[in-house]
């Protein structure tokens, strides 16, 4: 019994802290071999200006995301797919999302705990803050128009990510809501250690700035 206890408790705290430091060292290498490729695509460079490994690392990588409410230094790798392996190298972009900046909603899921957890503190952000997606090219500045703890839905409440979300409640859609049609959605747990509900907040693309 004492083996099984410290076997389950090992177990608990690998996934509380292991796959976090784990996740977060996987996210800042492909943040940093991200940026590295774009610069050097952006400077009119060939491939071999750049190693193979970066090469590998920012293949898939759609948008680098920060929330300057959370830290000055937060910036987390977005990928297409919202399955565990993709969630767990940093956010997870749904399948009906548009690219950045496009008309829809450009839906986003990050964990709230375990493997780099992006979006843990998505309570404290306020209607107002800013989320920058940065491309290839362009630079992205969503405003979100609800706090991050305002919505909690059921985890299979699929019209928060919809195309242009109506609210059950009030029949109302996001879009004439927010007098955009650009969209964006963050998703995540409701509570730490609970995962049937989701905290959800809405916004919409302020501004389009091309990268120099």
């Amino acid at each position: 019994m004492i083996v099984a206890g410290v076997l389950v408790l090992g177990y608990v705290g690998w996934q509380l802290y292991g796959t976090t430091w784990v996740s977060k060292r996987e996210q800042k290498s492909i943040v940093g071999a991200t940026e590295r490729v774009w610069e050097q695509q952006g400077a009119g460079q060939g491939q071999g200006s750049v190693s193979a490994k970066d090469e590998e690392l920012a293949d898939d990588v759609v948008a680098l995301v920060r929330i300057p409410a959370l830290g000055e230094s937060y910036v987390v790798p977005a990928h297409e797919g919202t399955d565990d392996d993709t969630l767990a190298r940093g956010f997870g972009i749904f399948d009906s999302s548009p690219e950045p900046g496009g008309k829809g909603n450009f839906a986003l899921a990050g964990h709230r705990i375990t493997h780099g957890e992006p979006l843990r503190d998505m309570p404290v952000l306020d209607a107002g803050d800013e989320v920058v997606v940065e491309t290839r090219d362009t630079v992205y500045t969503y405003v979100l128009d609800t706090a991050g703890d305002s919505l909690t839905v059921d985890f299979d409440a699929g019209w928060v990510t919809a195309p242009d979300p109506v609210d059950p409640e009030t029949g109302q859609s996001l879009s004439d809501r927010a007098g955009s049609s650009r969209l964006l959605t963050l998703v995540t747990c409701a509570e730490l250690f609970h995962t049937d509900n989701r905290l959800v907040a809405f916004g919409h693309l302020v501004s389009k700035e091309p990268k120099t």
